[in-house]
């Protein structure tokens, strides 16, 4: 079994644009391989800032954290992220390394040929082609040629990987070179949520405050109007005026649009009573997002329609089920499946002005988790799947 013997196991999970305390990375994939003692994890990814790095050395000594790239995502320091990781892979020699962004995925498709035994898995966390195809950071021809190199690289990797995991169900359908794989190499992993070591999660669901106490509304995660962020703010507008004292909004997450970052700025500044910003310019540490749920009596989820979340089940919606925190969400066939089951929350159309006194009058009506927290929403069968799957490399 892999990792079970005697001697040790070197294992490199490493990134780019995620952080090196990344939830999925560093909280899923690296707490789960940390069971086997014979493993010996390095986990490579953005910079989080030197306090909370010296804090993940001083929490995780058996994990070594490697800072491969910082600043802005369009930065030339991108490109020398590359150099990084190469003189890693170098002084490494891992026995198996866990790519969690495509960018990555040259530089390992080299590394795996110039040696023997050298094995990798590619996690596949989205669909990018489709996002770049839809998403509009990028234009015209750059745009269409970035999104066929990223097709045709993931494809040359998914063959010659020694697995390759899927964090959506739906992925198996939209990347046609999955189709081609051995059932047993293809392995869909949810993000489903990890407790952080030492978290004690809730007994009970998270009621809704009495009329005399404020109503604590929370907008966690990558901060987009993509996710929604103007609506959350127009939901919250709403609500102010509709709960009897009133309603606040937290909003906390990493924000990687300059423009957008300096909006949100103005827009708090102006209503520092009941508008709240944690994070922004730099990652937050996930162990601050976990405490704002506790705090919260509502999490939002006021998606945009679009071709690359649609078919996808967000983080926070197991983060939010996981914690019995009630949800609003925009209308989401998959999403709606989870939270008609729990009785976790209400669909919201965010695309219409909000009826504040209507939705609170629903809200009061509500009977939230009647069967308590779901245990399916925690991230411990998507880790013995993923012990299955490392197994059979062996």
């Amino acid at each position: 079994m892999f990792g079970s013997g005697s001697s040790q196991v070197r294992v490199l999970l490493a990134s780019v644009l995620k952080p090196v305390d990344d939830t999925r990375m560093r909280g899923k994939f690296a707490e789960t391989l940390l069971e086997r003692p014979t493993l010996e994890l390095h986990v490579a990814g953005r910079d989080t800032g030197d306090d909370l790095h010296h804090t993940l050395v001083d929490a995780f000594p058996q994990v070594h954290h490697h800072r491969i790239f910082w600043g802005s995502r369009l930065s030339p320091n991108r490109l020398r992220a590359q150099a990084r990781y190469w003189r890693l892979l170098r002084a490494l020699q891992p026995q198996l390394v866990v790519v969690h962004a495509p960018e990555l995925l040259p530089l390992t498709l080299l590394w795996n040929r110039l040696g023997p035994g050298r094995k990798f898995l590619y996690d596949i966390r989205e669909n990018y082609a489709l996002n770049v195809s839809t998403q509009r950071v990028y234009q015209g021809l750059t745009r269409r040629l970035l999104a066929a190199g990223l097709r045709w690289v993931e494809g040359h990797a998914a063959r010659r990987a020694a697995g390759v995991v899927l964090a959506e169900a739906s992925y198996a359908d939209e990347l046609p070179f999955l189709q081609a794989l051995p059932a047993g190499r293809v392995v869909l992993l949810e993000n489903k949520y990890q407790p952080v070591p030492g978290e004690a999660l809730p007994a009970q669901p998270t009621p809704l405050p009495p009329p005399g106490e404020p109503l604590r509304l929370l907008f966690s995660g990558t901060i987009s109007a993509l996710n929604g962020v103007w609506e959350a703010i127009a939901l919250a507008e709403a609500l102010r005026g509709a709960w009897p004292s009133g309603a606040r909004l937290t909003i906390i997450g990493f924000c990687q649009q300059p423009g957008l970052l300096r909006q949100l700025q103005e827009k708090v500044a102006a209503n520092a009573a009941w508008l709240t910003f944690i994070g922004g310019a730099l990652p937050v540490p996930h162990a601050e997002i976990v405490a704002e749920m506790g705090r919260s009596h509502l999490g939002l989820l006021p998606y945009r329609p679009h071709p690359s979340t649609e078919r996808c089940r967000p983080t926070k919606l197991f983060e939010y089920l996981a914690h019995g925190l009630p949800m609003l969400a925009s209308p989401n066939p998959l999403w709606q499946e989870l939270l008609q089951k729990h009785g976790a929350g209400l669909s919201v159309d965010f695309a219409q002005p909000i009826d504040g006194p209507a939705l609170v009058a629903q809200l009061r009506s509500a009977s939230f988790y009647p069967h308590g927290i779901p245990a399916d929403a925690l991230w411990a069968g998507e880790g013995k799947k993923l012990w299955l799957l490392l197994d059979s490399l062996v």
